[in-house]
């Protein structure tokens, strides 16, 4: 299954009453230290934290559209990005939520999950852990699955973002994302289909696509770090690979130090809190770890907000 350019337009007149449209912020040379211009994207101000409602509205909307949400709602399993989204997504809809995450999802995203009125269930020391088990609930309940990123509607969402940035900055050339099951960066590079180049950005400790696109295939890789609770899935999804594989341009892995030093530096000078995922695209040009080519006009997309503000301030 493909994920179509109109797949993806029309999931975003679909979601625009329940998502806004982020903004973006051009930063000139010599910012941050970095030699050439850059632009961000801020979808970490999106409902919830992250840019996760757009596939999450999606999913449900299409759904209930066909008459396919049921009495007992949707379930999903979720490292907590997600679980919020699916949660802001009910409430909105005015549908019972309840959401599975492991135990090392932390405490402000499981706070954003309750404060939206969804059942949060803690079980399992991965999401893969929390994902078995919302699996055999929602066999139980009958509730409308809403998967964090292997299904065709969340990728179209998802794939909005895309839509969005290159609208607002049509120069750019190269655009930075960073990677966990795959459904932001899989909806984005169908979306510009090799038009701007699509950088994945992973955490060394959890390299799922990097070994993928290695491997030929979706392999299982580890799963560690200090993002691991937003970019911690052990395989990418099987919809979002031959996507990956046809228009991701480069795979490159990051420190846990190097993303801790992007959350660090956006706080200190934009007083903009970022989560690990969250920071790590950017932490790949901070660091060095990717260089842009001669004449590139980078884009980077700064994706998710569910910190403890105390730590990122300490």
């Amino acid at each position: 299954m493909t994920i179509s350019p109109t797949d993806i337009t029309e999931a975003a007149a679909r979601i625009a009453p329940y998502v806004r449209h982020t903004p973006i912020m051009r930063l000139a040379a010599g910012d941050f230290g970095m030699a050439d211009a850059v632009t961000l994207k801020l979808e970490l101000l999106q409902h919830a934290g992250s840019f996760k409602p757009r596939g999450a509205f999606n999913r449900i909307l299409r759904a209930r559209a066909a008459g396919l949400v049921p009495a007992s709602g949707v379930i999903a399993a979720s490292g907590g990005n997600h679980g919020a989204a699916v949660a802001y997504a009910a409430q909105q809809l005015g549908l019972t939520a309840e959401i599975f995450v492991p135990e090392l999802t932390p405490a402000a995203k499981c706070a954003r999950i309750e404060s939206c009125g969804a059942r949060l269930v803690r079980t399992g020391a991965a999401y893969a852990d929390a994902f078995a088990a919302s699996q055999i609930r929602a066999a139980e309940s009958g509730a409308l699955v809403v998967h964090a990123y292997d299904h065709a509607d969340v990728l179209a969402g998802q794939g909005t973002t895309a839509l969005e940035f290159e609208a607002d900055a049509p120069d750019l050339t190269h655009i930075l994302v960073a990677t966990g099951g795959g459904g932001l960066i899989g909806g984005m590079a169908a979306w510009l289909a090799g038009r701007i180049k699509v950088i994945s950005v992973e955490p060394e400790a959890c390299p799922t696509l990097h070994g993928a696109l290695a491997a030929g295939h979706p392999v299982v890789g580890p799963v560690g770090g200090v993002a691991s609770d937003s970019l911690g899935a052990k395989e990418v999804g099987a919809l979002m690979f031959p996507i990956a594989q046809r228009y991701v341009a480069e795979a490159v892995l990051v420190t846990d130090a190097a993303i801790i030093a992007a959350q660090r530096l956006l706080w200190d000078r934009m007083r903009l809190i970022a989560e690990p995922g969250g920071a790590t695209a950017l932490s790949a040009l901070l660091s060095g770890a990717w260089t842009p080519p001669p004449g590139a006009r980078v884009g980077v997309l700064v994706c998710g907000a569910n910190a403890d503000p105390a730590k990122i301030a300490a």
